[in-house]
């Protein structure tokens, strides 16, 4: 097998791995209220602070009109909340409520609970293995 068919197989593999762990972790949700992409919004709040909706919609790569959508069904779950930008009256600050806070931690300790448990059924090599894996895959998501 030629070096350029052994890198398709790998990439295969691993984009094919990658998307099963994903929908595995994102299938830990408690409940089924919030779409996917309300739960994303929720997290980049959580992991970015407060933001223009603009900046929010270019985060998640959604146009602003569905941003808006998106955070106005979540102001009326009272998961976030706007207020007024500090500088710019035509702009809004979007900020996690408490209750917006309290959802995602929730969110990452289920999903890493289950990480953890299929963790602890492989070998310590294995999971050294993972480690390292896991260092470079963020090298390569970071590379745009």
């Amino acid at each position: 097998m030629s070096e350029t068919a052994d890198e398709r197989s790998l990439a295969s593999r691993l984009r094919l791995a990658v998307v099963r762990l994903n929908r595995r972790l994102r299938a830990q949700r408690a409940s089924t209220d919030l779409s996917l992409t309300q739960i994303s919004a929720l997290s980049t709040l959580h992991k970015c602070g407060p933001i223009t909706p603009g900046q929010l919609a270019a985060r998640e790569g959604v146009q602003p009109p569905s941003m808006t959508r998106v955070i106005s069904a979540l102001e009326e779950m009272s998961y976030v909340e706007r207020s007024p930008h500090p500088t710019d009256g035509r702009q809004a600050i979007v900020t996690l409520t408490q209750a917006g806070h309290d959802y995602v931690l929730a969110l990452i300790s289920r999903r890493e609970a289950w990480l953890d448990t299929r963790l602890a059924e492989l070998s310590d090599e294995e999971r050294h293995v993972l480690s390292e894996a896991a260092e470079i895959i963020e090298r390569m998501a970071e590379h745009g």
